[in-house]
């Protein structure tokens, strides 16, 4: 059966990328005993390193490349590793750089200027939309280890600042791979006082920038390591080359000598002999921070009763942090003022349980410093309510920290170190299954036949031992991850199962070709692991800074407190806030279904522009689900004005006369012509168009850029370049990440609309329908593209999927939380179908929210206004710039209004790729029983690639499907009559050539 459904030429194809992957496999297996070497720097005093700098679980976390590829560089614990074992010291000397007088520099001149700023002279202003970079050569008078530092200020940054990330290598290589992620963090500030709206509750602040010059040493993105990074130097003429694209001032780089950190122990000893202080605990209210390096760091309203301020039934913000300040170095300050020079200690009233059983790590300073060992990495166990945690020694007696009288400064650091060489030993473990499920596979030929018996020990002798190995290493997690986090949470446990589940199949070993799927299940769920290891959540609401012999304040609700305070909040409860029923009909009621963030940034700019502009007083609430509109409309009660709403819901309205048609109010054509056409299929219905684009999604190709020049391969233009790297790609252990559900691309590539020009039935039975779901079905079929994807971010993160097409979400997934990855993945245009005369189709939808105003508003021309208000470049742009100040990239707004867009804080090079795919944008348009065809198509894609039926006939029982259900839908609603004559049509618009008008904003 498996062979029958192949052709002959599928076989063509098929039968020389079989012997090529084998002829590979051969010539890349190492021979016995041989070791990889790290890559040393390039000086002539570098003496040869004979003993691997890269540890098992570094290399099988990188790309199984061929023997001609590049050697993956070592993780920084390696290379620091392998620089001990040749006995490296810590340096004793300092090297300092000028800045202002490069070496060499990128060709863009522009980008570079020598001036003053803010009290320095001199100074390297480096301003740039594009990557660039700087060299310096600097002479090292003795070999060791050294810290690099950098004495810089950020530069204003296109809309809201991004972090200083740069790419740093040494005589032209990465010591190791952390260096191509060196961050430098913006300071900022949350905006005071904080405002209120109508309902009495509190607006989140936004982040102003605060910027400054600072002194801070080379940290890796990722916070994966407690100290700063330490760099090997041989004695002689080194280069430093530093690439970015952040703007930033730079007075000069130090290479210092390692600052040593002592245990509290030792630091303890040496503090002055001083009188007990004699002075009360002071309390700083954590929402007061002083600094934050992150605008993702927000306040959170919290309704204990021992929280302070209360919040009395309304959003007040009265803590920091949980949710919001759990990733890589995030950052929080607050200053104080000790009344006295003496020993002090340090209580926190925190909240710890977002993720059950998890601990949280920080790093804590103290005047810009960590004081002792301790602090590098203080756990925070979880607990399910507030606690009082007092920053303590193991023995239970609290950590004192000398302080002179005057102001001093308390920052606490998000960090990843305690869990970093777990996170190495998770992705050896997942290689190795991966490793194991693809041999099985290929002894299965990918089919489960349970009539055939195998013999595993002579097909594959060596599988017992591998998942002997696999298991072993999952006990060594499960018991290492305990250490670190002190009791057993969800992932320990994970580990300790999913060992046991191995090995059950090493029981009956025969057996493990029928359960194949069940090592792939394995891979997938300690892979999802590896997000929830580097969330460090903790929320904080007051901090306690004591003399050593006094005691702290009352930091948890007492018994009587916390029951009223349940009381309290029962009763608020039931007062009347963001109630959809109760409609004011002086003001114009809007309903948003988006986040709470949202809203309010929304009734905010409201009420500063659009009603102080034209008198039109606006309410803003939040809709929690699509739903309820329906159930308004049948109970009488429906706003003027909804948005965030799906792209299928305006149709289904207009299709029961609920919302108005657009294009019938005054400027329509100017408003439309501000939007791609192919945005507008969707909203059209009956020759009119019932709703406006906010937001719109789009598909990219996304690529990682180190392992793509690895392995020597180039963005690929169309499919057949898609085609001819699979087989590069697969035999490196690699793939292509294609959504098996997002089938537009293939259809409209190739000529092929979704439905005829007349609306009443389906278009995908012609020659072109045929030959665009046989290209998309090939894809998985012939191509072996993975069938289920559980997480394209992760894998594309991990490297094991480093090329694919996805959207929006993962752009900002990866802007937000990836920051390792900085300089080594781009974005292109996605594949396409080149055209005889030469031209490259790349047609792809997307997905957008929209809005409508109600038909039965008695404030049409009110609404109107504001429709045509909130959709202009300019209220967009400062929504957008507004929201990412407020919340971070994490929410970086994807606006429809393309000369909005390039006023939001894209990188040029990615906005450019963007734009030009925006021309090509098409989406589905919305018909009666249009519902049908997502859910045919998709079931005819299962039949094609799960069961294995031709695709001709599996294509014509979608048609046969969708057309009978369009039939029913059209007889509904007088389209057709009972016999099957047409009464009317629909008539489709025709959106056939790409979207010229985003070419004015491609820079």
């Amino acid at each position: 059966m498996f062979f029958n459904q192949f052709t002959k030429q599928s076989w063509k194809r098929i039968i020389p990328f079989l012997l090529a992957t084998a002829l590979v496999a051969v010539s890349s297996l190492p021979a016995e005993g041989t070791v990889p070497v790290a890559n040393a720097a390039a000086t002539k005093q570098e003496p040869q390193q004979a003993a691997s700098m890269v540890s098992p679980a570094t290399q099988a976390s990188d790309v199984k490349t061929t023997s001609s590829s590049i050697e993956p560089e070592p993780y920084y614990a390696d290379a620091l590793q392998a620089w001990k074992r040749q006995s490296a010291q810590d340096a004793t000397a300092s090297v300092t750089i000028k800045a202002s007088t490069p070496t060499a520099r990128s060709s863009q001149d522009s980008t570079f200027s020598v001036g003053n700023l803010e009290g320095k002279s001199d100074v390297l202003l480096w301003r740039g939309a594009k990557v660039s970079w700087v060299e310096y050569q600097f002479n090292v008078s003795a070999k060791g280890l050294y810290e690099f530092q950098a004495s810089y200020r950020p530069l204003p940054g296109n809309g809201v600042g991004n972090p200083i990330t740069w790419d740093v290598t040494l005589d032209g290589k990465h010591p190791f791979r952390e260096a191509s992620s060196i961050t430098f963090y913006r300071d900022w500030k949350d905006s005071r006082p904080i405002l209120k709206n109508s309902d009495g509750d509190e607006v989140r602040p936004r982040s102003v920038e605060a910027p400054a010059w600072r002194i801070k040493p080379f940290i890796d993105s990722e916070g994966a390591y407690a100290n700063p990074l330490k760099w090997y130097l041989t004695e002689g003429v080194h280069t430093i080359r530093l690439s970015g694209i952040e703007p930033v001032a730079i007075e000069e780089l130090r290479i210092v000598p390692p600052e040593a950190i002592k245990a509290y122990a030792g630091v303890a000893e040496a503090y002055p002999q001083t009188k007990p202080v004699q002075a009360k605990a002071l309390t700083l209210q954590a929402e007061n921070m002083d600094l934050k390096n992150d605008t993702s760091i927000k306040l959170f309203s919290d309704t204990d009763p021992r929280s302070v301020p209360v919040a009395k039934g309304r959003i007040t913000y009265n803590t920091v942090g949980a949710k919001r300040w759990m990733y890589q170095n995030q950052e929080i300050s607050w200053n104080f003022e000790a009344p006295e020079t003496g020993k002090y200690k340090i209580g926190l009233r925190s909240l710890q349980n977002q993720i059950s059983q998890k601990s949280s790590f920080r790093r804590i300073k103290l005047d810009g410093k960590v004081p002792f060992q301790e602090f590098l990495t203080y756990r925070f166990p979880y607990d399910s309510g507030w606690k009082g945690t007092v920053l303590e020694q193991p023995n239970g007696k609290p950590y004192g920290l000398y302080l002179e009288k005057g102001k001093h400064t308390l920052s606490i650091a998000v960090t990843g170190a305690p869990v970093k060489p777990a996170l190495i030993k998770i992705d050896e473990l997942s290689q190795q299954l991966r490793s194991i499920d693809q041999d099985l596979r290929s002894l299965t030929g990918g089919l489960i036949d349970r009539n055939r018996t195998w013999k595993v020990n002579q097909e594959l002798p060596d599988l017992a031992g591998r998942l002997d190995s696999a298991a072993k290493l999952m006990d060594s997690l499960s018991g290492e991850l305990l250490q670190v986090n002190g009791v057993k949470d969800s992932i320990i446990q994970g580990f300790g199962t999913s060992a046991q589940d191995i090995r059950a199949l090493l029981k009956k070993l025969d057996d493990v070709p029928y359960y194949a799927d069940q090592i792939t299940s394995i891979n997938e769920k300690i892979s999802s692991f590896i997000e929830q290891l580097l969330q460090q959540p903790l929320q904080v609401d007051e901090i306690y800074i004591a003399p050593l012999e006094e005691p702290f304040p009352k930091m948890e609700a007492s018994l009587i407190s916390g029951v009223a305070g349940s009381l309290t909040n029962f009763f608020y409860s039931f007062q009347s806030r963001d109630s959809l029923s109760d409609l004011d009909e002086r003001v114009l009621n809007v309903w948003v279904q988006r986040g709470r963030d949202y809203v309010d940034q929304l009734q905010q700019l409201t009420d500063e522009e659009f009603t102080a502009e034209t008198g039109i007083k606006v309410k803003v609430n939040l809709l929690p689900t699509p739903q309820l509109l329906v159930m308004s409309n049948a109970a009488g009660i429906q706003p003027d004005v909804a948005l965030g709403l799906t792209q299928d819901l305006p149709v289904d309205y207009a299709i029961r006369g609920s919302v108005t048609d657009l294009s019938k109010l005054p400027n329509f054509k100017e408003i439309y012509n501000r939007f791609s056409p192919g945005s507008w299929l969707p909203l059209h219905y009956n020759k009119g168009y019932y709703a406006i684009p906010e937001t719109q999604s789009f598909q990219v190709l996304f690529y990682r850029k180190d392992i793509l020049k690895q392995l020597d391969l180039e963005i690929p233009q169309t499919w057949e370049d898609v085609y001819a790297l699979l087989p590069v790609l697969q035999q490196n252990s690699l793939n292509f990440y294609m959504n098996p559900k997002d089938y537009t691309p293939f259809f409209y590539q190739n000529d092929s609309e979704f439905y005829n020009p007349q609306g009443l039935r389906t278009a995908l039975d012609t020659p072109q329908g045929f030959k665009a779901f046989k290209q998309w079905t090939d894809l998985y079929n012939t191509y072996a593209v993975e069938k289920e994807v559980p997480s394209f971010y992760q894998h594309f993160r991990r490297g094991t999927m480093p090329i694919g097409i996805s959207d929006y979400n993962m752009y900002v997934q990866l802007m937000a939380a990836a920051p390792e990855l900085n300089n080594r993945w781009g974005i292109a245009e996605i594949p396409g179908v080149k055209k005889p005369d030469g031209t490259i189709r790349r047609w792809a939808g997307g997905g957008q929210r929209t809005g409508v105003i109600f038909e039965k508003s008695k404030k049409k021309d009110q609404a109107w206004k504001f429709m045509q208000w909130w959709i202009s470049p300019e209220t967009q742009a400062r929504y957008g710039n507004d929201i990412e100040a407020v919340n971070g990239v994490a929410f970086r707004w994807n606006t429809s209004n393309v000369e909005a867009f390039v006023k939001l804080p894209w990188k040029q090079e990615d906005a450019n790729i963007i734009l030009k795919q925006w021309s090509w944008y098409k989406d589905i348009p919305n018909l009666p029983g249009g519902y049908f065809l997502e859910r045919e198509i998709t079931n005819a894609w299962l039949r094609a690639v799960v069961d294995g039926t031709n695709y001709r006939s599996s294509l014509e029982t979608a048609v046969m499907d969708i057309d009978r259900e369009l039939r029913r839908k059209q007889q509904e609603f007088g389209y057709v009559d009972q016999n099957g004559h047409i009464l009317k049509t629909l008539d489709l618009p025709v959106v056939d050539k790409p979207w010229e008008g985003v070419n004015a904003y491609v820079k």
